[in-house]
């Protein structure tokens, strides 16, 4: 049986991003059922029974994540929708809030109702210019139609959604960063606990999911969750929007059920290598934070699960293929002299370890490497991972522990040779 596309069944169609064309194609008709005939607890444990998993890097089941609200109501509940995309391989959510931004808004109002919130905060990064204007016109035609503001379709339930612009900071998709930029500081990354979902925003309880998790809501509200649970893999269930970009005919965003395999991904929707006399190399499946899979490892099912138990993470999904030219020393050095770039300083091992790495990658590319700077490139990472308030530092370890471990000869090479073998000008 064809798979039906659901998240990316509307970008084609003409002025796919207004109210007209939404409603035309069934758009908020779940919303209309659901304020009428089920209640926020029944809406939340739907979620939960779906399995949907967070589509923005860890995979954490959403249902779980809403039920740790405390039970008490004594303080409000805030929603804050993670817009702020700025993983590197990564532009899935764009597409959604560009083509299909009343998918993503009625997806919101959905998910405050189930948690009993009345105020939402949309997020988004500050480069998104087109993003931001598509955006906030879905969110004026939805007040205007009725589906948000006071007593929303006479059901009693009210909800306002204000947008808040970035101010391109990579670290703000971390989700306490981003609350706290929120509050207008500096985005720095809180520690935890305590979790958002008890002391968040304002220091109120708060849920924060990405833009792609919130767009499967209402096709978990019009069809169940026993229909979405079928898609996909067991713990690993739904549609998913996957990026492919680098050495590949066609570079994009592919809708396909999670646990899809990569060679399917890349043969089969992206056309397969650009350069047919360059085979693959190596590929990061989930955007650049995530580990390198060498090619003979690239054979496997993208979904949260399969990438875990390979070495490597779905993450955000943000796929990068790599052919037989590519140099992985100057790879990795693009990648590092982005991280180090966007280290907020918090925290002493990520603000000095990123400088190393930029430091001794940069030494190899230009020639001037030494033969213990792999393992000493080995070594910063260890002191890195694991001891950053945030997820930072792994997300900058774990792509320079993989890239030395997988192509450690590439990078002796460099250190022996006193020069890149592949002639690359990666510095800058």
């Amino acid at each position: 049986m064809a798979y039906e596309k659901l998240l990316t069944r509307n970008i084609h169609r003409d002025n796919s991003h207004t109210i007209d064309v939404y409603l035309a194609n069934g758009g908020y008709q779940a919303l209309r059922r659901v304020l009428k005939e089920v209640s926020p607890e029944r809406m939340l444990e739907e979620v939960k029974t779906s399995g949907l998993r967070g589509r923005g890097g860890a995979g954490f089941p959403a249902g779980v994540k809403w039920s740790f609200l405390p039970k008490t109501r004594d303080k409000p509940r805030y929603l804050c929708v993670n817009a702020d995309e700025s993983e590197p391989g990564t532009f899935k959510d764009r597409l959604l809030i560009e083509k299909d931004p009343h998918l993503v808004l009625e997806g919101i109002i959905l998910s405050a109702y189930a948690i009993d919130c009345h105020t939402a905060f949309f997020y988004i990064r500050g480069e998104f210019h087109r993003g931001y204007r598509v955006f906030q016109k879905a969110i004026d035609e939805a007040y205007a139609r009725g589906f948000l503001g006071r007593n929303i379709l006479g059901s009693g339930y009210s909800l306002d959604v204000l947008t808040y612009r970035g101010a391109g900071a990579y670290i703000c998709g971390e989700e306490t960063a981003l609350l706290e930029s929120l509050e207008g500081k500096r985005g720095l990354p809180r520690l935890k606990p305590p979790f958002p979902a008890i002391v968040g925003l304002y220091g109120c309880p708060t849920i924060i999911n990405n833009v792609e998790t919130l767009a499967n809501v209402p096709y978990i509200a019009e069809r169940g969750a026993a229909w979405f649970a079928g898609i996909g893999r067991p713990k690993n269930t739904g549609p998913k929007l996957f990026c492919l970009s680098g050495h590949v005919k066609r570079p994009g965003v592919y809708e396909a059920p999670l646990g899809i395999p990569f060679m399917e991904l890349l043969n089969e929707h992206a056309g397969g290598m650009l350069h047919p006399d360059r085979p693959l190399k190596a590929a990061v499946p989930g955007g650049s934070s995530m580990k390198v899979l060498p090619a003979p490892r690239c054979d496997v099912l993208l979904d949260f699960d399969s990438l875990a138990a390979a070495g490597t993470s779905l993450g955000s999904a943000g796929g990068m293929v790599m052919d037989s030219s590519t140099c992985m020393v100057g790879a990795l050095l693009n990648l590092a002299e982005f991280y180090a770039h966007e280290s907020c300083g918090q925290c002493t091992p990520c603000r000095e370890g990123t400088g190393w790495f930029v430091k001794i990658l940069r030494r190899l590319e230009m020639g001037e490497g030494r033969p213990e700077d792999p393992d000493l490139l080995l070594d910063v990472a260890r002191r890195v991972e694991g001891n950053t308030i945030c997820p930072f530092g792994e997300a900058v370890a774990w792509p320079v522990s993989s890239y030395v471990t997988e192509f450690r000869s590439e990078f002796d090479d460099h250190a022996t040779r006193k020069a890149c073998p592949f002639g690359a000008a990666s510095v800058r």
